[in-house]
């Protein structure tokens, strides 16, 4: 949503980002402006909550127990989380908290009177505060993974404080979502009932320098590692693959570049020659001059790999990431390997195969063309204005 902003700002409209608190600097940092007034669910324990349903329900795609959904501890049995207490003792005070975020954007909303509003997928404050104000809203996905997913995957959060209703607008459903802004090229295009706008993916991936050797051809194939910054404190520590990818990936002959946070790369012991760590180098810097990308499935380097026209190979933990390697293979432009049933030989043939095998590159290839080929940002402005003014 970054380059939106921007493109928005750029065309003269005013922008206002509701956020909380921890987003201020990272929004203040890429010249949006922010207003911390959400509050709510943390988006880990939401999660957690969610892949400890599927644990209950059979669907959990992983061989150990994910973490307790309030305090991050991995489980040794499901019964270690008592579901009853915490719907008795912490849910109410989540839903208290949800109730303020929902009441906080509705006002701000009312002393501002925005003549469109856009949120995210996670961000149901927006489509109220629209609703509210007789506005346009469009829910802005973020990746392969649509509104209508199976209930296990599902990206929109379900509205556990009764804000809709007690603005009068009945209980949330995901009918009321009557429009999404759509940046997948059509062969990842996901599920939802709504109105698409479709729009070119840009990535946005931070800022920083390039390091003057990326700007040079490899004198062999380059693989790009990157890892989520979150996974293992939402999947379990078990979910941290890069030590495992970055020693089935020696011994290719290809050169391997590693971006990661500090921790992460820290984790990383007795590092190949063959293998060049990067604290966070900006994806979409990194990507153009390789011939692969391993990746946890997330939606953002999914995205940006699609972008960048790179063969990938998914190596996800969690259903939603699933969904976006599933797809990505789909397309022919990926493999997707289950994580917690992969093993080092696994991922050695999968990346030779995404290296080795034209198909790849080609149906790579045509996934960016198809992506370039959709308005970009300052063109979905124009629609926005339309969408605004009717």
């Amino acid at each position: 949503m970054v380059p939106l902003g921007w493109a928005l700002q750029a065309c003269g409209h005013e922008v206002r980002v509701l956020c909380t608190p921890s987003q201020v600097g990272p929004l203040t940092r890429v010249g949006l402006i922010p207003v911390p007034v959400l509050d709510g669910m943390p988006d880990v324990v939401r999660l957690r909550l969610q892949y400890h349903a599927e644990a209950v329900s059979g669907v959990w795609p992983n061989p150990w127990l994910p973490p307790h959904p309030v305090d991050g501890v991995p489980l040794r049995k499901l019964g270690d989380f008592d579901r009853e207490r915490y719907e008795r003792e912490q849910a109410p005070e989540y839903a208290r908290r949800a109730e303020r975020s929902f009441d906080a954007a509705v006002a701000f909303a009312r002393r501002w009177r925005p003549h469109l509003v856009l949120h995210d997928p996670a961000s149901l404050e927006g489509l109220l505060a629209a609703r509210v104000q007789d506005v346009p809203a469009a829910l802005c996905l973020w990746g392969p993974v649509g509104t209508h997913e199976r209930e296990h995957m599902r990206i929109v959060p379900t509205d556990h404080s009764g804000a809709f209703a007690r603005y009068g607008l009945g209980d949330f459903t995901l009918e009321m979502i009557d429009t999404v802004i759509d940046p997948c090229p059509a062969g990842l295009s996901p599920p939802t009932t709504a109105r698409r706008l479709p729009v070119r993916y840009v990535p946005y991936n931070g800022c920083g320098p390039l390091p003057p050797w990326l700007t040079r051809p490899p004198n062999r194939p380059r693989l790009c590692v990157t890892w989520s910054t979150a996974l293992s404190t939402m999947s379990g520590p078990r979910a941290n693959a890069l030590p495992e990818l970055v020693r089935a990936l020696d011994g290719l002959g290809h050169q391997v570049v590693v971006t990661a946070t500090r921790q992460d790369a820290a984790a990383l012991r007795g590092i190949p020659p063959t293998v060049r760590v990067l604290e966070q180098v900006p994806l979409r810097l990194l990507l153009p001059g390789c011939a692969a990308v391993a990746h946890h499935g997330g939606s953002g380097s999914t995205m940006t790999s699609v972008w960048a026209g790179t063969p990938q190979l998914a190596l996800t933990f969690a259903s939603e990431q699933a969904v976006a390697g599933e797809r990505v293979a789909g397309t022919g432009a990926g493999v997707h390997i289950p994580g917690g049933y992969a093993d080092p030989d696994a991922l050695r043939a999968a990346m030779r195969r995404l290296t080795e095998e034209a198909s790849f590159v080609q149906a790579a290839a045509a996934l960016r063309a198809d992506l370039l080929d959709r308005p970009s940002p300052a063109r979905l402005v124009m629609t926005l204005e339309e969408l605004a003014a009717a």
